[in-house]
């Protein structure tokens, strides 16, 4: 449509234009011949008209009559005005034009303009002809491009609308044109992979978390069983011992999988100043009480802002985790460098492969060396320590240590 009315105005401006040129130049001709007629009749008198072989040509008076003509000029005086104007003469086309000679008489030519009219016409013609091809032409190639252009989007479409959330695993299909369909596409299944990984952690981890959850109350449903099958074996106080102690790993669980939630909605995690060397040397002392040697030398002042309960449990976990897996020594180390406060933990223990490093952070996980349930904890620790970190601006880096083990570096922004 466009097209079309950009067209349809292009050739109506052309018409137009081409029209008044054609016009403008046969006047240009007709006044050239005035001028020389008029120069005749001042010199020969009205004979000069009469002379006029094969032209328009007529002398009228002040009055308008006609004083003389040429043999081919009609009777009756010409119309004329001040600007050339087309007429008829015996039905044929013609320019007409005056000016005036001696003793207030007016000299009249008429030009023939038959041709180029003819040829306006025949010009009018292919326009009106030509302008619908073109636009029709026009409209069928950009049908026929376009059409195959966004051939791709409809099998796209297609693809996209038989992908459910049990069939992430497909993608759709990728055009050899290179263009920008093909970049979508692209995208398109660099998101349906995210998804689709994201859909695989999630049932992974509610897998998980149904398996640990399990845990603890199939063991307390199973010394209740015991307890009320056979009262003698076992006392109601080892019962509770054991409801307690599995009540309290319940409680553990969930509210870390609640964290962790929290973590992942990207909930607000606090703005207040904390001192992290108080939270580093308060875990130190807290691992001494425990029977674990612990190096605090390393402890310097360092400020970062966040929230103290949640940089609390990333310390905390951090140091429980480095207990569990010592032989013997651990050593926590905090400074500020480069606008971070760099929190360090270090163990003894037999330290973390290189391809295990990233996967330790992920939910659920223990090594082989951490699957007994008490020593390896519930596999939580570690994400949540990431989770925190990186919702502080930070992150987290696990390198061998220097006593042996493994050591975890966490990278928070200091406060300014």
């Amino acid at each position: 449509m466009v097209i079309a009315v950009v067209m349809l105005i292009g050739a109506v401006a052309f018409s137009v234009v081409l029209r008044g040129t054609v016009l403008d130049t046969a006047a240009r001709a007709g006044e050239t011949r005035l001028e020389l007629l008029a120069g005749e009749i001042r010199t020969q008198g009205s004979s000069a008209v009469e002379a006029a072989d094969d032209e328009i040509v007529q002398l009228l008076s002040a009055s308008g009559e006609v004083v003389a003509a040429s043999e081919d000029a009609p009777d009756d005086p010409l119309p004329f005005g001040d600007e050339s104007q087309v007429s008829t003469v015996d039905g044929d086309p013609v320019l007409v034009l005056a000016e005036g000679v001696d003793d207030d008489g007016t000299l009249v030519l008429a030009v023939p303009v038959e041709d180029d009219l003819e040829t306006l016409g025949t010009v009018s013609m292919l326009l009106a002809v030509s302008v619908p091809l073109v636009v029709l032409l026009v409209a069928a190639l950009t049908w026929v491009v376009m059409g195959r252009a966004l051939r791709p989007v409809a099998r796209i479409t297609a693809e996209v609308d038989d992908i459910t959330a049990d069939r992430l695993d497909r993608r759709v299909p990728v055009p050899a044109s290179g263009d920008e369909i093909a970049a979508l596409a692209e995208t398109m299944n660099a998101m349906l992979g995210r998804l689709d990984a994201s859909a695989s952690a999630q049932r992974r981890f509610v897998s998980d978390a149904s398996h640990e959850l399990r845990s603890p109350l199939a063991t307390i449903r199973q010394h209740a069983e015991l307890a009320q099958a056979h009262p003698e074996v076992t006392s109601l106080h080892e019962l509770s011992d054991v409801a307690l102690d599995e009540g309290r790993r319940l409680q553990a669980l969930v509210d870390s999988l609640l964290l962790l939630a929290r973590l992942d909605e990207g909930a607000p995690t606090g703005d207040e100043p904390v001192d992290l060397d108080d939270l580093a040397l308060a875990e130190g002392s807290r691992l001494r009480a425990a029977g674990i040697a612990v190096d605090v030398s390393g402890v310097g002042p360092a400020r970062v802002h966040g929230d103290p309960q949640l940089l609390g449990r990333l310390v905390r976990n951090l140091a429980d985790n480095a207990a569990r897996h010592a032989r013997g020594r651990v050593a926590i180390g905090l400074s500020e460098r480069d606008g971070s406060a760099v929190l360090v933990v270090d163990d003894d223990g037999a330290g973390i492969p290189e391809s295990q490093r990233e996967r330790v952070f992920d939910r659920f996980v223990r090594l082989d060396d951490a699957r007994d349930r008490d020593a390896g904890g519930s596999g939580l620790g570690l994400a949540i320590v990431l989770g925190v970190a990186r919702a502080t601006g930070g992150d987290v880096l696990i390198e061998d240590a220097p006593l042996g083990g493994a050591r975890f570096i966490v990278r928070l922004p200091a406060a300014l």
